[in-house]
């Protein structure tokens, strides 16, 4: 198309290492800043839970990201919206830790993210990981608040030692427990209602959990993020990493060992997050798949 700037953008399933499942996102190349307009219509095309926009910048020597809604919000956490953008960029053979010493990092936003990189034993896909800070702990809200928001009764979050409780590394989320997976299947939200509490009591989602029984993949999780737009989310990072915390404080996971939580199964779109706590910060990560790439043309 003549006189019309052209942008190369990959579509990735993140958190899985097969195409059609896991979280998807796009991912587009830019040269630099665009226009905050130009952002919020691409993401409103593409439409899915997240578009994330990268570059690398030679002053920083980092990789920039930047990750829009498709309502136009500018998300601050660092989720699969950063995990995937990584992943991209190293399937695309980018160079963007050439410059950097051996603490490997990208900028989100403003803000430096700690980065970890390994690979698939079978797939040889990267494994991206993102340090997250150490989690805190906040408001606790009753459980029959959260029940009718979510279509459960009260007694649907009876899980021992476990409330629904405001927990945030990177950004606050309530942690709702809830007392088996058949349950969490059951979940019917009230989006307007969601809303109102998020507001009310200052954090972002809703990230129900309920406890499998395995000792590797401990929890099966879902998201539900209206506040921002997302009416359930495939995989969260962002919640993944309180969570973790949040389980490691009730001695529920150790210290120093990786687990995995499964979540989208409800969407079938199942993905594994990878988790760690250690002594100064959380690990979250997972794996991600090129299913699409194309092209953008702006005006």
């Amino acid at each position: 198309m003549e006189n019309k700037i052209t942008l190369e953008y990959y579509v990735l399933d993140v958190f899985t290492t097969k195409s059609y499942k896991g979280n998807p996102l796009s991912v587009v190349f830019t040269n630099g800043n665009l226009e905050l307009e130009q952002y919020e219509k691409i993401a409103r095309e593409f439409g899915y839970s997240e578009t994330s926009f990268v570059y690398y910048s030679n002053t920083k020597k980092a990789l920039i990201v930047r990750s829009f809604t498709p309502t136009g919000f500018e998300v601050d956490g660092a989720g699969h919206n950063l995990l995937g953008a990584v992943g991209a960029a190293l399937l695309k053979k980018m160079e963007i830790f050439q410059e950097q010493s051996a603490s490997h990092f990208v900028i989100m936003k403003e803000t430096p993210i700690p980065i970890l990189i390994d690979f698939e034993a079978k797939s040889k896909l990267p494994i991206v990981k993102m340090k997250q800070k150490t989690a805190t702990t906040g408001e606790s809200i009753p459980a029959a608040i959260i029940a009718k928001a979510i279509g459960l009764s009260t007694e649907d979050l009876e899980v021992p030692n476990f409330i629904p409780t405001i927990v945030q590394t990177e950004v606050a989320h309530l942690m709702v427990p809830i007392k088996n997976i058949e349950t969490l299947d059951k979940i019917k939200t009230d989006n307007n209602h969601l809303i109102a509490i998020s507001k009310q009591h200052n954090f972002e989602g809703f990230y129900c959990f309920a406890f499998t029984g395995d000792e590797k993949t401990i929890v099966q999780s879902r998201f539900f993020n209206p506040l921002i737009g997302i009416d359930e989310d495939a995989a969260t990072g962002t919640a993944a990493g309180p969570l973790a915390g949040l389980l490691n404080k009730q001695n529920i996971i150790q210290s120093n060992k990786e687990y995995q939580i499964l979540q989208g199964v409800q969407l079938n779109q199942p993905s594994l997050l990878k988790v760690m706590v250690n002594e100064n910060n959380v690990l979250v990560g997972g794996s991600s798949v090129i299913t699409m790439e194309g092209k953008i043309y702006l005006d």
